[in-house]
């Protein structure tokens, strides 16, 4: 956990404007904003998302087989709802290939 007053580095700042950028309806995976900064993967920008995503619409980023952020299913389905954001028949998972925003 990051102190009281620390704040996000260089990186997890260039992670979460990329975050604030994905449009309503439309998702990223982890591995999706590290291939777009051309920095990281998978693993730092989710630890960027679990210490700062906060302030952000962390529900955009996403595993890359369409699940939600893992112990947030429930808000993730329903601002998914909320947004129109299309989820595979039957699952609750986002339609990668429909949902995914390349920037």
């Amino acid at each position: 956990m990051p102190q009281p007053d620390a704040h996000p580095g260089d990186y997890a700042e260039r992670v979460l404007e990329v975050v604030e950028r994905i449009p309503p309806g439309r998702v990223m995976s982890y591995g999706d904003v590290a291939e777009y900064l051309g920095e990281g993967g998978p693993r730092q920008v989710g630890a960027v998302m679990s210490t700062w995503g906060g302030g952000v619409p962390w529900w955009r980023v996403i595993r890359a087989d369409g699940t939600p952020p893992p112990g947030h299913e429930v808000r993730a389905l329903s601002h998914y709802a909320a947004e129109s954001t299309p989820l595979r028949p039957g699952t609750d998972r986002v339609d990668m290939r429909r949902a995914r925003w390349d920037g």
